[in-house]
């Protein structure tokens, strides 16, 4: 059989479902696929997803460092930067760089200090 690889999904570590809850569904406009607890008051793992695009939140130790990075390749960086501005978010409001390799960036920081660059190739000047 070959190999094959299909989807990685990035993990975060997370210490408040409140706080992740406001940026990633409120603020960046994720959803909420599921969500797991081996107990009520235990820490959450859960899934969001945006277009394609899944990311893992955990509250559980040991799941990820705080200050990790997902680079997320795609289009319509431009309108996604128009929509997250319009929402006047008081803890984020990024803006977009042009890169010189030639990639649009447009990079988000949730309350837990991981980082989302979104990037979408423009064409460079001959």
């Amino acid at each position: 059989m070959a190999i094959e690889f299909r989807r990685a999904v990035p993990q975060f570590r997370i210490f408040s479902v409140e706080k992740a809850r406001e940026f990633y569904l409120d603020f960046l406009g994720f959803k909420v696929d599921w969500e797991h607890r081996f107990e009520p008051d235990f820490p959450v793992y859960m899934q969001v997803s945006r277009d394609g695009f899944l990311l893992h939140l955990s509250e559980h130790h040991g799941d990820g460092s705080p200050g990790a990075r997902a680079y997320v390749y795609m289009t319509g960086v431009e309108d996604l930067h128009r929509e997250l501005s319009d929402k006047k978010y008081k803890y984020n409001r990024p803006g977009i760089q042009k890169q010189e390799w030639g990639m649009l960036e447009l990079q988000v920081v949730d309350p837990f200090s991981n980082r989302i660059t979104f990037a979408e190739p423009f064409d460079k000047p001959a």
